[in-house]
């Protein structure tokens, strides 16, 4: 499984260039077409030229945002689109370790709404593998 950067087709121009930076998600791509997608990107880290770590560069692009759309493919595999280098700016310092922390208290209060299981911050890792269940349909 590999997580890739996405766009849809109608964000593209006719040079392959993203035109909107801003509608790019995170997405799961099996068989082909999309099995599981994430809200938009954080231009805060993937657009700022002082976290270079995690910049958007190549996206695959898919019909539309919807589990199922298949996505662009050549003979050559995967067809990417490229960000034009103008879409990335200077927006500072950034935590991602907070960030990405921030995002997991938050993927587990929608998994567990129980309250008491969110304050352990390893509750995920603590539980019996046989009594969770992942839904890949975000």
């Amino acid at each position: 499984m590999q997580i890739r950067h996405c766009t849809e087709k109608s964000n593209i121009d006719d040079s392959m260039l993203i035109i909107d930076p801003l509608q790019i998600r995170h997405v799961i791509v099996k068989f082909g077409k999309l099995s599981s997608i994430s809200g938009l990107i954080d231009p805060k880290s993937h657009l700022n030229l002082d976290y270079p770590y995690h910049l958007v560069r190549q996206c695959v692009v898919s019909q539309k945002f919807e589990v199922g759309s298949k996505v662009e493919i050549s003979d050559g595999g995967l067809v990417f689109a490229e960000l034009n280098p103008s879409n990335y700016k200077h927006y500072g310092k950034h935590d991602y370790t907070q960030n990405l922390q921030n995002m997991i208290t938050a993927v587990k209060k929608i998994r567990n709404p129980d309250p008491d299981l969110n304050n352990n911050t390893n509750n995920l890792e603590s539980h019996d593998n046989n009594n969770v269940s992942i839904d890949n349909k975000t």
